[in-house]
This record gives structure tokens, C-alpha cells and sequence, in this order.
């Protein structure tokens, strides 16, 4: 099985790629539109503004295909960056429209609540039993670097939070799009169990 990480100028690619060869899965570095729908599962990293990160994916062709390729049933898993890009709007850069793949807008911090960029350990804290939380400890931590966050439209797609103040949707997840807001790949031995899970899930026929 290959599995696409997508190549858009806006993401953490070196670090995402290692940490997935290491958990297990064949994967391809990538633009390509061909490689992208041959692939039996994608991830969509990212570092960066939102609006750059859209102008990209339209630049490269990519906003409809990832569409399509979630709306066929593909595992699509986004990376901080690339979990805002799969709401419908966000606020950084001005009112941005996203990929609209799980429903909800991406807002900045309000001020005064905390230093931003936000960057450190923060506990997650699980709103629903979910195959990611296999082999991870009882107070999992993990690393964070943003700005901005998901305001759910839908609660049901909340599969953990993190405390910043606002209770901020760490793991999204509906069907087979799932998104962390955090960087798993800089997270230590947790980070490097979610990345085992991602791939056993990658790995499974069904969702």
C-alpha cells in the first residue's frame, strides 16, 4: 500500500515523511495528480498561513482532486496546518475557504488569552473512545505551534481536546478524514504511537 504525502510548498515534509517510513508506511513525497489518486491513502501536512497554503493546493491543482479523492472514500489524514485546511473557513488571511471537508470555521486566539503562536506540551483529552488512543498513556502529551484553531461545527467530529485556555480541538476526525492539530512527528514516543496507529488504520479495508 503507498501512501501520498502531499507536496504544496506549505508543509513539514522532511519530518512527516521520516516519521511515517518509521511507523510502517511506503510512502511518496508528491504533487502529482496521477501518483495522488493511485495512492491508497494521503496526508496533508502543513506549516504556514492558511490563505498561502489555499493559494497553493488552487495553484497545484489540488483543492477539487483532494475533494474528490475524500469524497471516494481515500484515508486523509491533515497536520496541524493541514487539519485547518480541511474546514470551510479561517480567519488568517481573511475569510479563506478551505476545503470544507469537515464542517466548522478556524479562528485566531483571543487576545490576550495566551502568547501566539501558541508552542508547547499539552495534555490531550479524549471527548470519545477512538482507535488513535491505542497504546498511548493514560495523560497523553503532545506538541503544538499555532495561532489559530477549529470551532467545530459539529461536536460529533471531536475526537480530543487540549486546554488553552479555550478548549481547542486537537483530533478531528469524520469518515476517513481525520486531522491533528498538533505535529505528531515532534511529539516524542506518543506522537510516534499515533503515527503507528495512522498506519495500522491506513492499512485496515475498512474505515
Amino acid at each position: 500500500m503507498k501512501t501520498a504525502i502531499i507536496d504544496y510548498e506549505a508543509g513539514n515534509l522532511a519530518n512527516a515523511y521520516r516519521a511515517a517510513e518509521r511507523a510502517g508506511l511506503d510512502c511518496v513525497v508528491t504533487r502529482d495528480p496521477a501518483v495522488i489518486r493511485d495512492a491508497d491513502s494521503l496526508i496533508l501536512p502543513g506549516v504556514g498561513a492558511m490563505k498561502d497554503a489555499m493559494d497553493h493546493l488552487n495553484a497545484f491543482g489540488l483543492t477539487e482532486l483532494l475533494r474528490e479523492e475524500a469524497r471516494n472514500g481515500k484515508k486523509l489524514v491533515g497536520i496541524c496546518l493541514g487539519m485547518q485546511a480541511f474546514c470551510d473557513t479561517s480567519e488568517e488571511g481573511g475569510c479563506v475557504a478551505g476545503l470544507g471537508l469537515i464542517p466548522g470555521r478556524v479562528v485566531r486566539f483571543p487576545a490576550g488569552l495566551l502568547k501566539v503562536p501558541h508552542m508547547g506540551w499539552n495534555e490531550l483529552v479524549f471527548r470519545k473512545k477512538h482507535w488513535i488512543q491505542q497504546g498511548l498513556p493514560e495523560h497523553p502529551y503532545v506538541y503544538f505551534v499555532h495561532s489559530y484553531y477549529k470551532t467545530p461545527a459539529d461536536a460529533e467530529d471531536v475526537i480530543a481536546c487540549a486546554e488553552h485556555g479555550v478548549s481547542v480541538p486537537a483530533i478531528i476526525g469524520r469518515d476517513n478524514v481525520l486531522g491533528l492539530q498538533f505535529h505528531p512527528e515532534k511529539s516524542g514516543p506518543v506522537g510516534m504511537q499515533i503515527w503507528k496507529n495512522i498506519a495500522e488504520w491506513f492499512k485496515r479495508g475498512s474505515k
